[in-house]
Parts: C-alpha cells; sequence; structure tokens
C-alpha cells in the first residue's frame, strides 16, 4: 500500500466530510432561508424541489466531463463552488439571488456527489478491500457537525451569512490543499477501458436493480429526515424538544454503522451485509409503525439508522465492480437515483399520511427496503471475485494521480 494510496484516501475522505457539513448546513436552516428571503409556503416546496432536480443533471453532466478530464479535477472545483453558493444563500436579500444560488449549489451538488463517488470507487478498487463505507461515515460526521453548528446559529439568532462565513472560510481553503492528493484511478476507471469507451459499456438494463436499491434507500432517508419529528410529535404524543430527537439519534446510528461496516463487509461479503442492512431497516420502519409511545419510535429511529448506513456506499461499490471499465458513468447514471429516491420520499409519507394515516404511511418506505433482498445478489460480484463470500487484499497497480504522480 503505497503513500499516495494513504493520501488520496484521507484527502478524499475530508471531501466528504466538508460535503456533510455543507449540506447540513443548507437544510438544517431552511426556516431562517425562507424568512430571510420571504418565501412563501407555496413556493418553498419548488425550491426545495430544484436543488434534486439540478443535481441530477448535474451528475449527468458529470459523466460527459469525466470522458475529457479526470473525475479528481470535477471533485477539485465543484466542491469550492458548492461552498460559496452556500454562502451566497445566506448573504443574499433578493428572492432573485436565491435562485441562482440554490441553483448553483444543485448543479454543484450533482457535480460534486458523482465525482466523490467515482473517486471512492476507484480507490477501494486500488486498495482491493471495502474503504467505501468510511468515506461515507466522514460525510455523516459532516453531517453531525453541520446540524450542530446550525443548532447554534439559530439557537444565538445568527444571521445566515455570519452562520456561513466562518464555516465556508476554514473548509474552503482546506478542501482546495487536500485535493492536491487526490488519486484517479487508471483509464479504465474514467470509462476507457477495452470496449467501454466513454461508457458505452454501462448497459442500463444490468444496472437497474442497483438504481432501485439507490431510490428505495433514499426514499427510506429523507422519510426521516422530513417526518421524523412531525411524527413523534403529532403521532406519538411527544414534546417539541423530544421530536428533534430522532434524526439526531439516526445521524448517530448512520455514523456507528458507516464507521463499522467495512469490516463487516471483509468479513462476512457485501451480499450479507446489504440483506442484514434491508432487514434491520425494515424492522426499524415496523418499530416506528407499531410504536405505543414516543420512547419506542426512538428506538426504531436508531434501527433505521443502523440499517439504511449501509445500502448507499455498497450500491455505488457494486455498481463499480459491475462495470470495471466504465465505473465512473456507472457511479454517474446511479447517482441520479439517489436525487428520484430524495424527490419521491417526503411527498409520498406526506400524501399518503394526509389520506390514509402516518402509521400506514410509515409500511410502504419498509416494504420498499425489503425489495433490496430480491436485488441483493447484484452486489455478490466481489465476493464471488474473491472466493468464499470474504475480501481478501490485494496489491493493485494505481493510476495517474491528479496531482500528476
Amino acid at each position: 500500500m503505497t503513500d499516495q494510496l494513504r493520501r488520496g484516501r484521507a484527502s478524499l475522505a475530508f471531501g466528504f466530510f466538508a460535503q456533510g457539513v455543507a449540506f447540513a448546513l443548507l437544510v438544517t436552516r431552511i426556516p431562517a432561508i425562507q424568512d430571510r428571503y420571504g418565501v412563501s409556503d407555496a413556493l418553498l416546496p419548488a425550491f426545495l424541489a430544484a436543488v434534486p432536480v439540478l443535481a441530477g443533471a448535474g451528475s449527468v453532466a458529470t459523466e460527459w466531463l469525466v470522458r475529457r478530464v479526470p473525475a479528481s479535477a470535477v471533485l477539485r472545483w465543484s466542491q469550492p463552488v458548492v461552498l460559496l453558493a452556500l454562502l451566497g444563500v445566506g448573504a443574499g436579500e433578493r428572492m432573485a439571488v436565491l435562485a441562482v444560488a440554490l441553483g448553483v449549489f444543485g448543479l454543484a451538488v450533482g457535480a460534486l456527489d458523482a465525482s466523490m463517488n467515482m473517486l471512492g470507487v476507484s480507490l477501494q478498487r486500488s486498495y482491493g478491500r471495502s474503504i467505501m463505507l468510511g468515506f461515507h461515515a466522514a460525510y455523516s460526521l459532516g453531517g453531525i457537525l453541520g446540524a450542530s453548528l446550525a443548532w447554534v446559529g439559530a439557537h444565538w439568532g445568527q444571521a445566515l451569512v455570519v452562520s456561513y462565513l466562518p464555516v465556508v472560510g476554514v473548509l474552503l481553503p482546506l478542501c482546495l490543499v487536500g485535493s492536491r492528493w487526490y488519486v484517479d484511478g487508471g483509464r479504465a476507471a474514467a470509462g476507457e477501458g477495452e470496449g467501454d469507451a466513454g461508457g458505452g459499456g454501462v448497459v442500463f438494463k444490468a444496472l437497474l436493480p442497483l438504481c432501485l436499491v439507490m431510490t428505495f434507500a433514499y426514499i427510506g432517508d429523507s422519510t426521516v429526515a422530513n417526518w421524523s419529528a412531525k411524527y413523534l410529535q403529532d403521532v406519538l404524543g411527544s414534546s417539541e424538544q423530544a421530536a428533534t430527537v430522532p434524526y439526531n439519534v439516526y445521524m448517530v446510528t448512520t455514523l456507528l454503522g458507516r464507521a463499522v461496516g467495512d469490516a463487516g463487509v471483509r468479513r462476512f461479503g457485501a451480499v450479507a451485509v446489504v440483506r442484514g442492512g434491508a432487514l434491520v431497516a425494515a424492522a426499524g420502519f415496523a418499530v416506528v409503525a407499531g410504536a405505543p409511545g414516543a420512547w419506542v419510535g426512538m428506538l426504531g429511529f436508531t434501527l433505521l439508522g443502523l440499517g439504511l448506513c449501509v445500502l448507499v456506499p455498497q450500491t455505488f461499490a457494486a455498481a463499480g465492480r459491475l462495470f470495471p471499465g466504465a465505473s465512473d458513468a456507472a457511479v454517474a447514471r446511479l447517482n441520479v437515483f439517489n436525487y428520484v429516491g430524495f424527490l419521491i420520499g417526503s411527498p409520498l409519507v406526506g400524501a399518503l399520511g394526509d389520506t390514509w394515516s402516518y402509521r400506514g404511511a410509515m409500511l410502504v418506505p419498509m416494504v420498499l427496503v425489503l425489495v433490496t433482498l430480491v436485488y441483493a445478489r447484484s452486489f455478490a460480484a466481489q465476493s464471488d471475485r474473491y472466493g468464499g463470500g470474504h475480501e481478501r487484499p490485494r496489491t493493485a497497480d494505481v493510476g495517474r494521480g491528479s496531482n500528476g504522480v
């Protein structure tokens, strides 16, 4: 294992961390953003929906970009754009400024998410063992820090720009410095492998099971993010203060699950970890739906964090293994379904809750997560490759690093 790989892994993990901080600072201060710009309740959903739609477009554009430039270059410049767009959201005064800032944020986030996971997949291939969950654990840690900083800003009544400026001022130069050590995979990782030029080797029919798993995972995640507080307060009768606990618990258990998840993949194989995560997540939704009170509901959301946390990183890793000669193209296309799930999840649960019941609505993402079990064999490529369902470290050549090493 070379120093170049170790530096590449550390710098990419910091990139995931910084993105977790930035995204949490945006979504947790939405009420303050709405107040600052005078966005009505009727108009707010349009603004919020525009971000994942544009992020999907950014992910599609990234597939085209990485045929011409390394994925590390896309990540190096998209991350500062995301941070500056966040600062623009906090510093503006007119609704037009908000629209432009959120538009830039959405496009850049799509490019950032896609390129980060491209580099993660190629690094995992070079390491010869599971490390993707560790990158997403760094993202979860950043999300916890970002949400905590947002709470401090809201608690002390800080203006958005006052809350955002120090964070951007610290993270932006660190991200630029860290980007010097990003490591790109070889030409195959960029979609230039034999028979896969320009990503043409990606067969959507083969990728579809992973796209569905990605969608179902983000439907579950957006359900927790958007409805956990309302569910605990309105359905389970908790206090307003206690209603803020489930999402924090969910974030912490997501971090813990991802921190140990790579070891689980190495020991038991990706298929077993995905199946276990799906079953635990489904059990969490079942507990939430049938909870007699707030404390049992919190237990359900705890299980959800432990179960859902493994699905997304392993889905990206499986796409890279499925199309080793066009992994960047596969990751870019798969990443679009991240935003599809986000767009579907919250409105779906809200509509079912209003027309049926919120307890019943929680059973829908439970069923969708269970469908993941049907597609679990799509994660088997690496287990088959190493034999016996377990990973074994190997030595791999590393392609050209982004810094020319």
